[in-house]
């Protein structure tokens, strides 16, 4: 009832919401919803509500990214991806060795295994809705997403080596089975079912499509049956499941034909949205809060509040100022120290840790050896880890909006002069206007190519917003994210027609002159213009 004030004038998602909701009802609060009390069955149901929220959200991913993206933004993904991680999994290690001496440095990798992928839904709350519209770039936004959806299925080898150093005697058979097992056959074979299926499923729809078989109700289905399907083949074989529906959801939707057939849909995210919100009320009444302070394990509120300081510090903001310079997606310090910030845990750690427990031993009162401790004391860590950045990253977007906001780079097309000779230098495409001289909409067209182009008075002249955007349209091919798809209907939408471009440059000086004379086109619609001039064209 209170939905949209809350989303879109707090800027608070259901990601917190779903989790205060959930420690009300949860056995601490109200008690009227305790999964732990389910008995030895309860860790099996937490794994495989987590597998299939991140399943049909990693598939959502892949599926609202532009056309292909993988594939051109590879080395971005890469660099962001490998390095971020390996860096913050071996850091948490040490800082867990340090703050609970009972663990070992192979089972903090193991913990710390848990908390390096980030949580694509959790993501979700800088990547949709509102203020990122507005505030957060579109290319930051995207790489955001595809970065949290690769890191998910990655972190299978990162859990896999640890579990295998801690369960086998020799360190020869355990780096052998984590290369052969973690990656060959988890993460390869993983990431090829999945595009295989998608690759499948997308051809075998088009053929239905031509032939009149299918609906676009049938479309809209596939997000969450070939989702579930995906992650039911790759689990039953064993394979890297998170990274199949991710694979699956960029290769059905490769060429664009099944964007443009579920495009303005809201059942995808009616379905999503729910899911979120069970998941998150699931997480909240599943907090072991009571464990929180155990003696007996070295684990106390103070070194959990420290080690969640030092994960947000150090797990991804320093590898990023780094390396931010090698990613074309990242521009600046700010947005690198942006980018490192929102790195969220919650559904996918969650899940890691529940899967580490289904391979390692019972622990027993008190913990027999290493790994029994670690069975022990995976979820008490991981939990509270979880439920600070649930806190700290979810009310992020609100200090955020009361504040200065973030710095971003806000496409206008206002108040430049391009020519076909680049006389003005390229910068000044991604300068930061006065929000008088181009209205939101207009900004939402530039990055989504959508209708309904309003320009306000503070366009010097129709011209002006029409050379801009010939501009911003050259601009597409060295800087392919400013396409929200990358298909020939996209760049068609954000094209403006080569004749009138040529006429609107060719007139440049002639409007000044009308200009210096006291005419103020943009101001008057109905004044008098060179006859060559061209209103701003619409986008069809």
């Amino acid at each position: 009832m209170v939905s949209l004030l809350v989303k879109e004038t707090l800027y608070i998602n259901e990601v917190v919401l779903g989790t205060g909701f959930g420690v009300l009802m949860g056995p601490y609060v109200a008690g009227i919803f305790d999964p732990r009390s389910w008995g030895s069955g309860e860790n099996i149901i937490t794994l495989e509500v987590m597998r299939v929220v991140l399943a049909t959200g990693l598939f959502a991913v892949g599926v609202e990214l532009p056309c292909a993206y993988m594939k051109d933004h590879a080395k971005s993904l890469l660099i962001m991806v490998v390095p971020t991680m390996a860096f913050g999994w071996g850091v948490v290690a040490l800082v867990i060795c340090g703050l609970f001496p009972s663990l070992n440095f192979i089972s903090g990798l193991c913990i710390a295994a848990c908390l390096t992928p980030t949580d694509p839904v959790t993501c979700a709350a800088i990547t949709r809705g509102k203020f990122a519209t507005k505030h957060v770039p579109v290319n930051i936004r995207r790489i955001l997403s595809a970065e949290s959806a690769a890191n998910d299925g990655l972190a299978y080898p990162f859990l896999s080596i640890s579990i295998y150093l801690t369960v086998e005697t020799s360190t020869r058979v355990a780096i052998g089975k984590w290369f052969l097992v973690g990656w060959l056959y988890e993460v390869i074979l993983g990431t090829v079912l999945g595009a295989v299926l998608g690759m499948l499923f997308s051809t075998l729809m088009k053929l239905s499509h031509r032939k009149g078989f299918i609906d676009r109700e049938s479309y809209v289905a596939q997000y969450l049956a070939l989702s579930i399907f995906t992650i039911g083949v790759a689990s039953t074989i064993g394979a890297d499941d998170l990274l199949a529906a991710f694979a699956a959801g960029c290769a059905i939707s490769w060429d664009g034909h099944f964007n443009a057939q579920t495009e303005d849909d809201t059942f995808a995210s009616v379905i999503d949205y729910v899911l979120n919100c069970a998941c998150f009320i699931y997480i909240g009444a599943w907090l072991p809060f009571s464990s929180y302070d155990s003696p007996e394990f070295g684990i106390n509120p103070g070194r959990l509040m420290a080690l969640l300081i030092a994960i947000l510090v150090l797990r991804r903001i320093p590898p990023l100022l780094l390396l931010y310079k090698l990613v074309p997606e990242i521009t600046t310090w700010r947005e690198a120290l942006f980018s490192g910030h929102f790195g969220p845990m919650g559904v996918s750690a969650v899940f890691v840790s529940a899967l580490a427990l289904t391979r390692l031993p019972a622990p027993q009162s008190p913990p027999a050896d290493q790994a029994e401790l670690l069975a022990a004391t995976i979820q008490i860590i991981v939990s509270f880890v979880v439920l600070g950045s649930i806190v700290i990253h979810g009310l992020s977007i609100p200090f955020f909006s009361f504040g200065r906001g973030v710095h971003s780079r806000t496409v206008s097309l206002s108040y430049t002069w391009t020519s076909r000779t680049r006389m003005t230098p390229d910068w000044v495409l991604w300068a930061r206007r006065p929000e008088v001289g181009v209205s939101e909409s207009m900004v939402a067209d530039v990055e989504t190519g959508t209708r309904n182009t309003v320009v306000k008075s503070g366009v010097s002249s129709p011209v002006d917003a029409v050379v801009d955007h010939v501009g911003i349209a050259e601009r597409e091919d060295e800087y392919p994210s400013l396409s929200r798809r990358r298909s020939p209907e996209a760049v068609r939408r954000l094209s403006v027609d080569v004749v009138e471009a040529e006429n609107a440059i060719g007139i440049r000086e002639e409007v000044r002159e009308h200009h210096g004379q006291g005419l103020d086109i943009g101001n008057d619609p109905g004044a008098e213009v060179p006859s060559r001039a061209v209103r701003f064209p619409s986008i069809q």
